[in-house]
């Protein structure tokens, strides 16, 4: 620090020595103020072995995604609390899919909102015939729903889910050509040989001959950091059910050149700038929760240990004299014994020679603190997910209020979520849908493709997924009541936050059942 102090002292010549001397001392206090002396000090015995190290994101997530991957599903086929962590995400987020509500722009469309009404049960009702069977998938193994929850648990898993877009011929039971081609993220990755002009590989890092572009796991980049193409892997590398594989891999520009559509569809929740693969979620906490197995698997152990009740023989002090047949044993006689000879049972009696003693294996376990403990880790776990601890070991034990409150902080997550998957995945796939429901004359949309307004009018929509769960109904509902009449809330939004239902659908329902028991001569209304 002083060879530091002494070149920038020395080009202020002029300066007068006990003007230097000042300044000497002004740069010396530099290293003593601010973080030096808290979170960046490296004198404190406190702070001195902490050597923290960061790069790029490259460096610091690339370099480690394969790892990472791996980690995580290991977690979450054999950790219960991982596994916990996963599937409640899963299943508040996604549930069994988010579902289309076409809110379209009838202000700026010029149309009126009768004629919108109509506009968007129809498109409902067309979008269903697309996303209710299994033909919207390549694979023709999912509907478009189970394909949500399968892509939201790939981008959990894996750090991000992706999906290709594919087109085939339609049928005149099936009218539409968009398929969904689900692929882990194992398969998105540079290129390992010098194919498809790719003339330099290092680990996930990878550098294009042809057009000059770095490729970083498998997604390519331009000099200005903007994603132009993906790498794509006919099989997974190491796979030991597929070992004759010949790998190849296909390049997929990100955009089609004349459309501007996606041809694939990378979902990730980025923690820094310039990432383009995402991190697994349970990263974080990975260490934390296979400690938490290790421990957990220790205490079954010495449990079922206890419960076979051990019993060890070994060598004592006792003299010969003790043994009832000792005449029977020369004085310096040592016997040896088959442990086939002794039993435990119900009225057996088992006699042990000379020098010998028993001793039952009494391992104090499982250890009373064990409850407490693991509870205490799961908090921080929850923590770090933003899972509160009851809801991530669905244990509610508190008041209503409290665990109310825990339910209301984990569905700000659950919703955060929700809306960057809607606006990564399912919005998407809902354009792409429209403009060939459009272009084919199912739907009428007059100028659609003539200005990008008037698209983005046309395409509006909403995405409703699984309500948050109720722990005192009464009083959400009354809740909801007093949201509506005050106009805080609309009776549709609360139709679907309470329980997930469609406002417009309970209207014609209950006006058919109230004409049906006018008819049976039943009262409509509570005596």
């Amino acid at each position: 620090m002083m060879g530091i102090i002494d070149k920038l002292l020395s080009v202020i010549s002029p300066v007068h020595a006990a003007k230097r001397e000042i300044a000497r001392q002004t740069l010396s206090t530099i290293k003593n103020a601010g973080y030096s002396t808290s979170g960046a000090s490296t004198y404190k015995r406190s702070m001195k072995g902490w050597q923290a190290w960061s790069s790029s994101p490259q460096a610091d997530i690339d370099m480690n995604l394969d790892t990472l991957r791996q980690r995580s599903r290991d977690l979450f086929m054999s950790s219960g609390l991982a596994r916990s962590a996963i599937n409640t995400s899963r299943t508040n987020v996604i549930g069994a899919g988010l579902k289309l509500k076409a809110r379209i722009d009838y202000e700026v469309l010029g149309i009126s909102i009768d004629e919108a009404d109509k506009w968007e049960k129809k498109t409902e009702r067309e979008f269903a015939l697309w996303a209710d069977g299994l033909f919207c998938d390549a694979t023709r193994m999912n509907n478009f729903y189970e394909i949500q929850s399968l892509i939201f648990m790939s981008s959990l898993l894996n750090g991000d889910g992706w999906a290709l877009l594919k087109f085939e011929d339609p049928t005149p039971y099936f009218p539409y050509s968009l398929r969904i081609h689900t692929i882990e993220g194992d398969r998105i990755s540079t290129p390992m040989f010098n194919t498809n002009a790719v003339s330099y590989t290092y680990g996930p890092i990878g550098f294009s001959s042809e057009t000059g572009n770095r490729i970083i796991n498998g997604v390519e980049i331009d000099k200005a950091g903007k994603v132009v193409a993906y790498w794509v892997s006919n099989a997974y590398l190491n796979d030991p059910a597929n070992p004759m594989a010949t790998w190849e891999w296909t390049r997929i520009e990100a955009f089609g050149k004349r459309t501007g559509i996606p041809n694939i569809l990378q979902v990730m929740v980025p923690e820094r700038c310039e990432q383009y693969r995402g991190v697994p979620f349970l990263s974080p906490i990975i260490e934390e929760l296979k400690q938490i197995k290790r421990y957990t698997e220790a205490e079954l152990m010495a449990a079922i240990v206890m419960g076979f009740f051990t019993i060890f023989i070994k060598e004592g002090g006792g003299a010969i004299g003790d043994f009832p047949l000792a005449e029977a044993v020369g004085a310096k006689e040592k016997i040896s014994i088959d442990p086939a000879d002794f039993e435990l049972g119900a009225g057996t009696i088992n006699t042990l020679p000379p020098g010998y003693d028993i001793a039952a294996a009494d391992p104090k376990r499982p250890s009373s603190n064990f409850e407490s403990f693991t509870t205490a880790l799961a908090k921080h776990v929850g923590a770090a997910l933003e899972i509160p601890y009851e809801l991530l070991l669905k244990n509610f034990t508190a008041s209503y209020s409290a665990s109310r409150a825990a339910l209301l902080e984990a569905w700000k997550a659950f919703r955060m979520r929700r809306t960057w998957f809607a606006n990564d995945f399912c919005q998407p796939i809902y354009e792409v849908w429209l403009r060939e429901a459009v272009s084919i004359g199912r739907i009428d949309a007059p100028g659609f493709f003539s200005d990008p307004i008037i698209t983005k009018a046309w395409a509006r929509a909403e995405w409703h997924g699984p309500a948050p769960g109720q722990v005192d109904p009464v009083k959400e509902v009354q809740a909801a009541q007093m949201r509506v009449q005050n106009g805080f809330s609309t009776r549709e939004r609360e139709s679907i936050e309470l329980i997930g239902s469609d406002f417009d659908r309970n209207i014609d329902q209950l006006q058919r059942e109230i004409e049906r028991m006018k008819a049976a001569g039943v009262p409509t209304q509570p005596q």
